[in-house]
């Protein structure tokens, strides 16, 4: 019944509502801002590279790299591949639409963020969609609910859905026993994953800051080998991606199970735009200039969906083996590395999800952290801080246990909920965030290096920083 229930509310969600909604946003914010995704892209690249602002606060590396942890998991790999076994090649394509509109959302979430991020007593800094709520509409209920669906969604749904895969990724072995091994392989994730998160979310950042680029360019490698080895099968690739995307009688035939709402879903679930997830970490830096961070966590879009989605979409289809309803998931991944590559392949991929998801286990409960710290003002105690973690580790341990369906689909449901609260948020509270965009861009063209002040923009509302 849970089942069923839960498969029935993630196709209204993606059918309906939320691809309106999605698309919508980001077309909107796109125009708002000029095209920014791709005017300011190399002022994103250039600035990632610059050294924090207070020695308190994290760097824009790091919170890119925290958010990246977040964003680049199971769902760049084994996501693509569940999203082209039922959708078709043309979900490929709306994953890209859905990126390069979305970036231009998580541009204004993030940079929103940054104005009104808050002071800690230490003095480091934090913040999100919660607290910019508060401060501008002055609604703590309509926060708190935002940060109950934070927690909800990354440390329940996404934390199951990273266990779940890497269980699955083992069952290509042939020691793997369903009665006995994902319990096994759950009671040693679990154990992991709790001594790296009860070091703190600075302790997450350091993790993350290593194994994300470290696992990001092996798995890049990977798959530029097979494509190279397959070029004949490219532009049939291209082809299918194409002619897929725009077949209106597969789409509208059966809307849900289209490449739109897979592409939608797959993409939104991958780069989390407009989702308000990221903003936890952007708000965590300490930068001149609010747009720096809007132009980091941009970049991670980008990253995320045209880099590497992209990479394992071009690697699956020019793999020469067809997707499949039974190879939905780490299968079909798992069978395409090992055409080329034979068991070498597939201990890499299992490897490589299992680095992908393990940061992504790590990355998503620093925001469930930052939910808890809304909801107590800060200042969670000791008792409850330690129940949040015995929580998170039982869940990673339930992930491994689930089944196909109802992992992805929970997972979905939650995220289609809090992007409904943090869309309409940012639409109605975007205008500071495109007037500090435009006070950046006056200040780069006198050449100057853009430093903040409140005043120049007449923000009227409260902050702890840019005073």
């Amino acid at each position: 019944m849970f089942a069923q229930i839960i498969n029935t509310l993630s196709d209204l969600l993606y059918t309906y509502i939320l691809i309106i909604l999605l698309l919508g946003t980001g077309i909107y914010f796109t125009i708002r801002t000029r095209f920014v995704q791709f005017r300011m892209l190399r002022e994103s690249i250039r600035v990632v590279m610059e050294p924090k602002n207070d020695e308190s606060g994290l760097s824009s590396f790091q919170a890119l790299m925290v958010s990246t942890a977040s964003r680049v998991g199971t769902g760049n790999i084994a996501g693509i591949s569940t999203a082209i076994c039922l959708g078709g090649p043309g979900a490929v394509f709306w994953m890209w639409v859905t990126a390069l509109l979305g970036s231009a959302s998580a541009f204004i979430e993030s940079t929103l963020a940054q104005i009104y991020k808050r002071r800690a007593e230490d003095g480091t800094c934090y913040g999100g969609p919660a607290y910019y709520i508060q401060a501008v509409l002055k609604r703590r209920w309509i926060g708190v609910l935002f940060a109950v669906f934070l927690i909800l969604t990354y440390m329940v749904g996404f934390n199951m859905v990273a266990s779940f895969n890497i269980v699955d990724a083992f069952r290509a072995y042939s020691f793997f026993d369903e009665s006995w091994t994902p319990a096994l392989i759950g009671v040693i994730l679990a154990v992991i994953f709790c001594i790296c998160i009860c070091g703190g979310s600075r302790q997450i950042s350091k993790i993350t800051g290593v194994l994300v680029p470290v696992m990001g360019v092996f798995y890049l490698a990977l798959c530029l080998f097979i494509v190279v080895t397959h070029l004949n099968l490219v532009p049939k690739m291209f082809a299918d991606i194409f002619t897929s995307a725009f077949d209106l009688q597969a789409i509208f035939g059966g809307f849900t199970g289209s490449c739109i709402m897979h592409g939608i879903k797959r993409g939104l679930f991958s780069n989390e735009a407009g989702v308000g997830s990221a903003p936890n970490a952007a708000a965590s830096a300490a930068v001149s200039h609010p747009v720096k961070q809007g132009l980091v966590q941009m970049l991670s879009v980008f990253i995320d969906t045209i880099l590497i989605c992209s990479a394992t979409s071009f690697m699956l289809l020019c793999s020469g083996i067809a997707p499949s309803d039974s190879l939905k998931g780490m299968p079909w991944v798992q069978a395409a590395a090992a055409g080329t590559l034979g068991s070498v392949g597939t201990t890499f991929i299992t490897i490589a999800l299992f680095l992908f998801a393990f940061t992504t286990l790590i990355g998503n409960f620093f925001y469930a952290e930052m939910g808890l710290g809304y909801l107590c003002d800060k200042t969670p105690n000791k008792k409850l801080l330690i129940g949040l973690r015995a929580a998170a580790t039982v869940v990673v341990f339930a992930g491994s246990l689930l089944e196909f369906s109802v992992a992805w689909s929970t997972a979905d449901v939650i995220m289609g909920f809090l992007a409904l609260i943090n869309l309409p948020v940012i639409i109605m509270l975007g205008g500071p965030a495109i007037q500090c965009m435009k006070d950046y861009m006056k200040q780069k063209k006198a050449g100057k290096n853009p430093v903040f002040h409140a005043k120049d923009i007449n923000l009227k509302d409260p902050t702890d920083f840019w005073n």
